[in-house]
């Protein structure tokens, strides 16, 4: 059932209000009548029963059945006979109602053993009820029409706000943004129901605007990885294309096929980290086990000292530190930590693992160039490199690669629970500072 559909709810609520009025008032001109009817037959009771003692005393004096009559039937509205014992009249006045339609009749026995009857004139009853039925039904007719008119108004003043929200939604379903009903009372049926539509528009346009800030980064991070992709694949083919030529020596077609599995492995590392990232997209749930991140650190720094035996990363940590982490991802973050250190530190390359604030900290410096202050939350979006104009001879570049090492490093440090951040060097020398932050055990 459709709960919407029908009459406005103006009318709806008016035709309603107009109907209880009626009914109230239809109720009370029925009970009124009814109670003007029990007191009116109350009071002829009382009357005829003061008339009634009226003539015994008048015949306790003596007095003629006629001269009895007379003196009761005063003020009228009162049919008096004056019976003998064996039921002859000896005396009546002209409202004599002998007919079934008497309702209330008193008799009494008079001295001389004559009987009186008294009965009260039913026409001039019905006739005062039927006047007052007339008065009351005019009255509530009038009350009803007023009633009607007045509904009309104030309903109308009363769903005003409807009326507003009604043209605010069309004029934001025509694309006019930003505008609110800010009610001025939220303690109110109408109040709440604005401050509700208000907050609605706010999450609806909070969700529009997020859409479209979306749409946009993976239009640009489908167009970088495009482009990081095409160069590889580009070197692919065209060494693939080379190796083909039958004038080859055997040094030159090694040196190519050297060619080819290093852009075939660099176009490999690409497509695993946008596979990576969109994993974490997708809402990737770290499987936690509790390990030793002093441990876990010092595998990836003998990692790199087999790549760097010249110049091994220096791991300084004061003892066991217990993290439930997926070990898995937190490695790869702290490899791809160390290949950007490697990559833009241009030297020694210092790795500390640590408690500092009730979480677990491991600090990866560099003494590269550093990262200038602007740019220390950008080098973690997807496929960014600072070039090296930006950057100056103080900042330097930190470019190279796809762009998504960083990135990696940091969802993963958020999927955890934790955070990766670009810091500089505590005592102002040169270089830059990666912390990852992981909630302890």
């Amino acid at each position: 059932m459709n709960r919407w559909g029908g009459a406005s709810l103006r009318r709806r609520v008016t035709v309603t209000s107009v109907v209880v009025v009626a009914v109230v008032v239809l109720v009370v001109v029925v009970v009124s009548d009814l109670i003007f009817a029990v007191q009116t037959r109350s009071e002829a009771l009382t009357t005829l029963n003061g008339r009634a003692l009226q003539a015994v005393q008048l015949g306790d004096q003596g007095l003629a059945p006629e001269q009895i009559v007379r003196r009761v039937e005063l003020g009228g509205g009162v049919a008096v006979v004056v019976r003998g014992a064996d039921g002859t009249v000896l005396a009546a006045n002209r409202a004599t109602d002998t007919s079934p339609s008497a309702r209330r009749t008193v008799t009494r026995r008079l001295a001389s053993g004559s009987i009186v009857t008294l009965t009260a004139d039913p026409s001039l009853e019905g006739a005062a009820e039927r006047r007052l039925l007339r008065v009351l039904l005019l009255v509530g007719g009038i009350a009803v029409v007023v009633a009607a008119a007045a509904l009309l108004v104030t309903t109308r003043l009363a769903l005003a706000p409807l009326d507003a929200l009604t043209s605010l939604a069309r004029s934001i379903a025509g694309g006019r943004r930003g505008e609110r009903l800010t009610p001025a009372r939220r303690d109110t049926e109408l109040g709440r129901a604005a401050a509700a539509f208000d907050e609605m528009l706010d999450a609806l346009e909070g969700a529009e605007a997020q859409a479209r800030t979306s749409e946009a980064s993976t239009r640009r991070f489908v167009a970088d990885a495009a482009h990081e992709l095409r160069t590889p694949l580009a070197g692919i083919a065209a060494t693939a294309e080379a190796g083909t030529a039958p004038e080859l020596d055997p040094e030159a077609r090694e040196r190519l096929a050297t060619l080819l599995v290093r852009d075939a492995r660099r176009a490999g590392r690409i497509v695993d980290d946008l596979l990576t990232l969109a994993r974490y997209d997708a809402g990737l749930r770290p499987e936690r086990e509790e390990v030793d991140l002093v441990e876990l650190v010092r595998v990836e720094t003998d990692r790199d000292a087999v790549r760097r035996p010249d110049d091994p990363a220096v791991l300084a940590a004061a003892g066991p530190v217990q993290v439930a982490v997926d070990a898995e991802l937190v490695g790869q973050a702290l490899t791809n930590l160390l290949t950007n250190a490697r990559r833009h530190g241009n030297g020694r390359v210092t790795v500390t693992v640590g408690v500092d604030g009730g979480v677990a900290r491991v600090a990866v410096r560099d003494e590269g160039p550093g990262v200038p202050e602007g740019e220390r939350e950008r080098v973690f979006d997807r496929m960014v490199r600072l070039d090296e104009a930006r950057s100056g001879g103080a900042g330097g570049a930190r470019g190279g690669g796809a762009g998504l090492g960083l990135a990696i490093a940091r969802e993963a440090a958020r999927a955890h629970g934790g955070d990766l951040v670009c810091t500089a060097p505590d005592d102002g020398s040169p270089g830059a500072v990666f912390v990852l932050t992981l909630p302890l055990a």
